[in-house]
């Protein structure tokens, strides 16, 4: 999800710049409300169950997308079924352009031994490359982000009215868990931003076993809203296009905060931001970091799936105070 996320700053700047220019994201159907308010952008919705699974699905996605009369092919993704479809199109005389992932470097930033401390290339410019590789001009240094959604009456039921207020966004969970910051402090975060009258905080999360954990970290609290379940996820975006701050690990929660122009907050545990995920548009200020004194082989990986033993606290490092303080700093009434 992080990942379709981040390209969507890339393709509303495209647009914005490339009047003219009709964009087809192919992906899959749930990230459709990614781009539904990005004029010159049509979505096709890859059906990776039914009519395009598997090789011989590759091939009728192909046709499909033939159909469509298609110029060029911007592979943002650059995994093997992109691979395939964009070498169709190029055997067809298409041009294309992909993403370099930046795989040496990364590996360069996350290994144990020789590590090399940089920052590597973010995964946005990126795919701002892919896109000049294309011929085209892409600048993303003055985005210009979309208005805060109406809400409409459903999700009002369950934000309330927002009057004079802040809204806080948390989205305390991650793919792995070596990305999470431990629940209990979680809590005293939560706690201490919630003893704020002129605030209110929406808590987000998916499945029954999150929603559980997210239910308990509200408890009791009047002005703490789990979000889970309660609205889909269209709605979610809108609720979120509408937050102050979100508070998040490095998950896609955070990319789609991003994206919509709220300011972010994320914590990291096992992956940093150097290795060219930091939200876009947001101050590396904002990015707290496990402390690299007391676990030097941080980042242990690109994406927090590396178990390295002794490193299961390493988040444990990131005061509360600090989180809190951070959060408070990004608000303004």
């Amino acid at each position: 999800m992080g990942d379709v996320a981040m390209t969507v700053p890339v393709i509303r700047a495209f647009v914005q710049q490339n009047q003219g220019v009709k964009i087809t994201v192919v992906s899959r159907p749930f990230f459709k409300p990614f781009f539904d308010d990005i004029p010159n952008v049509n979505f096709f919705a890859v059906d990776v169950k039914g009519r395009h699974k598997g090789t011989m699905g590759l091939f009728a996605l192909y046709a499909d997308l033939k159909k469509l009369k298609i110029d060029a092919v911007a592979d943002l993704h650059n995994v093997l079924r992109s691979i395939v479809i964009r070498n169709l199109f190029a055997l067809s005389g298409k041009k294309i352009a992909y993403t370099d992932k930046g795989r040496a470097d990364k590996k360069a930033l996350t290994r144990a031994e020789n590590k090399i401390f940089a920052p590597v290339k973010p995964m946005i410019d990126r795919h701002v490359d892919t896109f000049k590789n294309l011929g085209f001009f892409v600048d993303v240094t003055n985005p210009v982000f979309p208005e805060k959604a109406q809400l409409s009456a459903d999700i009002i039921r369950v934000s309330g009215e927002k009057e004079k207020q802040h809204w806080i966004g948390i989205a305390p969970f991650a793919q792995y868990d070596f990305k999470v910051y431990p629940l209990d402090l979680m809590q005293k975060v939560i706690d201490d931003l919630a003893s704020n009258p002129h605030s209110k905080l929406f808590l987000f999360g998916g499945g029954k076993e999150e929603t559980e954990k997210l239910n308990r970290l509200s408890q009791g609290k009047q002005h703490v809203i789990v979000v889970a379940g309660k609205l889909s996820f269209k709605q979610e975006l809108d609720l979120i296009s509408n937050l102050d701050v979100m508070l998040s690990m490095d998950s896609g929660n955070a990319h789609i905060a991003a994206m919509l122009g709220v300011k972010v907050v994320t914590l990291w545990g096992a992956t940093h931001p150097y290795a060219g995920f930091k939200p876009f548009h947001q101050p590396f200020d904002n990015c707290l970091t496990a402390d690299r004194e007391k676990y030097p082989l941080l980042p242990t990986s690109v994406y927090g799936n590396k178990n390295v033993p002794g490193y299961e606290d390493a988040m444990r490092t990131i005061p509360v105070a600090k989180v809190v303080n951070r959060i408070q700093s990004q608000l303004t009434l």
